[in-house]
């Protein structure tokens, strides 16, 4: 189970650095939270979606240090590459729980 869940953790962020988000998107439940600390959260597939289409418009490049599954749960910890507004790129340290 520890490795289909690695898998399935692998697969979404192919999609998502592939510029799939919908494929991303097929991998979360509906009441999927993602919790940005200190900005913001958004709460369901749909508030992600939609911060993807400005966040996510040019695919991000990630980078995962650490793929860490225990029962039903991966947590991967790394850094992802985001394009900024001036067209930089900009680094952010993550870590998701899945």
């Amino acid at each position: 189970m520890i490795e289909i869940n690695k898998a399935t953790l692998e697969k979404a962020n192919a999609a998502v650095t592939a510029g799939d988000n919908e494929g991303f998107l097929a991998h979360c439940t509906e009441d999927t939270e993602w919790v940005f600390v200190g900005e913001q959260t958004l709460q369901g597939k749909e508030a992600v979606r939609q911060w993807m289409v400005t966040a996510y418009a040019e695919p991000p490049i990630f980078i995962v240090d650490n793929l860490i599954a225990e029962g039903d749960f991966v947590t991967a910890v790394g850094t992802i590459n985001l394009k900024d507004e001036s067209g930089g790129t900009t680094t952010y340290l993550y870590c998701d729980i899945w």
